[in-house]
């Protein structure tokens, strides 16, 4: 499946994660290393999901996560997620990674999107029922 492109920062929303980029998640060419920007992705999908149902949920697939820009050392990212489907035992989330330049804070650069899914386990790590809670009902039981 192919994402649609995304021409502008989605301003009038809150990132699920937003962090200035450190020196320990370089390669060795000088950029983050995409592993780091992966899990980034994993943990912002979680973090929506978890608005949804409380329990454990575990990663099951990423879908096409294609890097079309750098990030630098001291770029501040920001993760952006939307629920695209609440199962019966899976959740599936959009994430879309942008980055500000830490030597031009006005440029603003789009680095990738993807989907997550996730499965809710229960201690056996087996897959359970989701507990459908309404968006944005943490701490309420």
């Amino acid at each position: 499946m192919t994402t649609p492109a995304i021409s502008k920062y989605p301003q009038d929303k809150q990132p699920a994660i937003r962090l200035v980029m450190m020196p320990r998640d370089t390669n060795a060419l000088g950029t983050i290393f995409g592993g780091v920007i992966l899990s980034l992705i994993d943990l912002a999908a979680a973090t929506e999901a978890h608005l949804y149902h409380p329990g454990r949920l575990v990663t099951v697939a990423f879908d096409q996560v294609e890097f079309r820009q750098p990030v630098f050392v001291g770029d501040l990212v920001s993760l952006f997620t939307n629920t695209l489907r609440v199962g019966r035992t899976s959740i599936t989330v959009s994430v879309s990674v942008w980055a500000q330049r830490a030597e031009d804070r006005d440029q603003v650069v789009h680095v990738t999107e993807g989907r997550v899914t996730l499965v809710a386990v229960d201690s056996s790590l087996k897959p359970t029922e989701i507990v459908r809670r309404p968006k944005g009902d943490l701490g309420k039981g």
